[in-house]
């Protein structure tokens, strides 16, 4: 099929459509709009429903409705889409419908602008909603990645009967750049579960209400359970020259891609720098980094926000070797030569 060159909130969606996507419901919102321009467009030519909803709340309210359908249903948005949409994303966490939810990521709070930040990362990593619960969090840092996560998006979402969150940024979701595109498509299959209308399926029932307290709270023992099978199934990263790394850089989306440059130019200069990069922030690398924790002399997180991940990080090393914050907000997001300044002068800082 080749390579086509294409956005990434448009890469998104051909990666949801081969993956196997039947509906997109959504309202646009800058810098995410071309996620719902692509769908509007592709969709409808590929035989699948778009439909444009009146605002945020509505279309996470259409995905629950078409997921308990056994539909394969996909949104995207941003900061303020997805604050509309969190008691939506609660009810599907406590029914257990599985959806895809895209959201890049700008800067706030409030309407804030359309720059590129990271601050959506404790909302949406920690539990989008109120309640106990979580979803499947995959960060893309390219135009292909944002394609490919979306494309096995799906396959994860209904093994774990879950949201999985694609945790992208205005930079991610804006970049051009080549894209490979999936050779397989992927078919919805048939859920036992699933509400079809018919005599096979007019006893299952889909709901987060429980009204005996036995019963919600084995409900929620049952979530974290399968939360933490999570965590040995599917956690998934990036190493860039770890094996004698004595500086660790750990970012995610943009920000990894700064710092992938930036370690470049520090082993030009001496500096043995390395980084991790999660692909997935749930569930998040802990062990690996543990275990790094006691090969490197200091970790440096590098995020767009007021370190949000970075509070992972230090549960995940557990005080065994330092952890600094490089954090950027606002929209503004570092130079490669600022950071490789920025660990010198520390460094030289002692």
């Amino acid at each position: 099929m080749g390579q086509h060159l294409m956005k990434g909130n448009e890469a998104v969606i051909y990666g949801a459509l081969l993956g196997g996507a039947t509906h997109y419901f959504g309202y646009p919102i800058t810098p995410a709009s071309e996620i719902a321009h692509a769908a509007a467009d592709l969709f409808p030519r590929c035989g699948k429903h778009f439909l444009q909803a009146e605002c945020e709340v509505s279309s996470i309210s259409m995905l629950y409705g078409a997921a308990a359908a056994g539909a394969r249903v996909i949104t995207g948005s941003s900061g303020p889409g997805l604050s509309l949409m969190a008691e939506g994303l609660s009810y599907l966490s406590g029914s257990e419908l599985p959806s895809v939810v895209v959201d890049v990521q700008r800067a706030g709070p409030g309407l804030g602008y359309i720059w590129p930040e990271q601050s959506d990362y404790n909302f949406i990593v920690h539990g989008a909603g109120h309640g106990s619960h979580s979803g499947v969090v995959l960060a893309p840092n390219s135009a292909q990645e944002m394609c490919d996560f979306a494309y096995k998006a799906f396959e994860l979402a209904e093994r774990y009967r879950c949201t999985v969150f694609i945790l992208s940024d205005a930079y991610i979701g804006q970049i051009m750049e080549p894209v490979e595109l999936p050779r397989q498509i992927q078919t919805n299959p048939h859920k036992d579960w699933a509400l079809y209308g018919d005599e096979g399926s007019r006893h299952n029932l889909l709901s987060s209400i429980y009204l005996k307290l036995e019963e919600l709270e084995g409900h929620n023992l049952h979530l974290q359970a399968k939360y933490k099978r999570m965590e040995t199934e599917i956690v998934d990263f990036e190493e860039v020259l770890t094996d004698d790394a004595e500086y660790l850089f750990v970012a995610y989306g943009i920000s990894s891609r700064i710092c992938h440059s930036a370690v470049g130019e520090l082993r030009k200069k001496g500096v043995k720098a390395g980084m991790l990069r999660p692909k997935t922030l749930f569930p998040f690398p802990s062990v690996r980094l543990r275990q790094l924790a006691g090969q490197v002399k200091k970790m440096i997180v590098a995020e767009l926000s007021n370190g949000q991940m970075v509070r992972d990080v230090l549960l995940a090393v557990q005080g065994v070797v330092p952890v600094d914050l490089y954090n950027w907000m606002g929209g503004r997001i570092p130079s490669t030569e600022e950071i490789v300044l920025r660990l010198q002068k520390d460094l030289a800082a002692g």
